[in-house]
């Protein structure tokens, strides 16, 4: 597979703008006779992506109000569906049954492999329109080095793009792509601090809301908006969708605050995530009022 680099030159700028209170309208989903769902990715059909199962990890798609189908790669011990975008394809992780993390995308049903060459972990964690994914790789298979960001073309080649951070001392993950291009994630800097990230056209801006000791981007829609979690001075975690121009805003489901992740947003400003503390998660979906 074709592979190539890009550095950022352009200046780093640091977003600690306005900060709100969110207000959505919740509906807490949950897999049928588990007590561990995690929802992930929503395309503009409102068709979701996650997984199940703290113990084996088990992979779905979910269109409400309660269609759950199963999406495992083929003959894998564990899968995680996190991207899916407007087509339908889904991308995430699945675990071989050697023990080993492998990225995938499944697109109209057919799998496909993802591992950066020459590399033992490998994740991919969204998925825009345009036959474009974002992950990344780890030199250790069990994942106890620093992380690599990079967007992988599926259309063109199996082209990857490897984004370098300077900051990101102790790694980074790229989270997000959406139609534009833009990419969102989170690095890792040399204190061990997590920051999110929007590589917006070649400018890299720094996500950090207000007053966190720990900020991750982890998904974004193709108007920009980006979504994620942090944590506040007293450890409880968040959820937060930014907006250029409007800053950050909180959201916590009413059932789990201080214990919300939200982790994927469609163009309708519909946001899935989860709550709760592992083994126990709940997953949500919450529509703007």
């Amino acid at each position: 597979m074709k592979r190539f680099a890009f550095t950022l030159t352009m200046a780093l700028l640091l977003c600690t703008s306005m900060w709100a209170q969110g207000s959505y309208n919740f509906q807490t989903v949950n897999y049928p006779g588990d007590t561990f769902t995690q929802l992930l990715g929503i395309n503009n059909s409102s068709l979701i992506a996650g997984y199940h199962n703290v113990n084996q990890n088990s992979g779905f798609e979910l269109k409400l109000p309660g269609g759950f189908a199963t999406e495992n790669y083929p003959n894998s011990m564990m899968t995680q569906v996190i991207g899916i975008n407007n087509n339908g394809t889904t991308d995430g992780f699945y675990v071989d049954n050697g023990g080993n993390t492998h990225g995938f995308y499944n697109h109209k049903g057919t799998f496909n492999n993802v591992d950066y060459p020459g590399t033992p972990f490998n994740q991919l964690l969204g998925q825009n329109d345009m036959g474009q994914a974002s992950g990344y790789y780890s030199l250790s298979a069990n994942n106890t080095t620093p992380d690599f960001p990079y967007v992988y073309d599926e259309l063109g080649g199996g082209v990857f793009q490897v984004i370098t951070i300077p900051a990101a001392v102790g790694g980074a993950q790229a989270t997000g792509i959406n139609n534009s291009q833009q990419i969102c994630g989170f690095y890792i800097d040399a204190n061990g601090v997590n920051h999110g990230f929007l590589l917006n056209f070649g400018l890299l801006v720094t996500l950090d809301v207000p007053g966190s000791t720990f900020t991750q981007a982890l998904g974004l829609n193709n108007k920009g908006q980006v979504v994620g979690d942090y944590v506040d001075a007293g450890g409880n975690t968040h959820g937060f969708v930014w907006t250029s121009g409007g800053g950050f805003t909180t959201v916590d489901d009413p059932n789990g605050v201080g214990t919300t992740i939200v982790n994927g947003i469609n163009d309708r400003g519909m946001i899935v995530g989860f709550y709760g503390t592992a083994p126990i998660n709940s997953g949500f979906v919450a529509f703007p009022r």
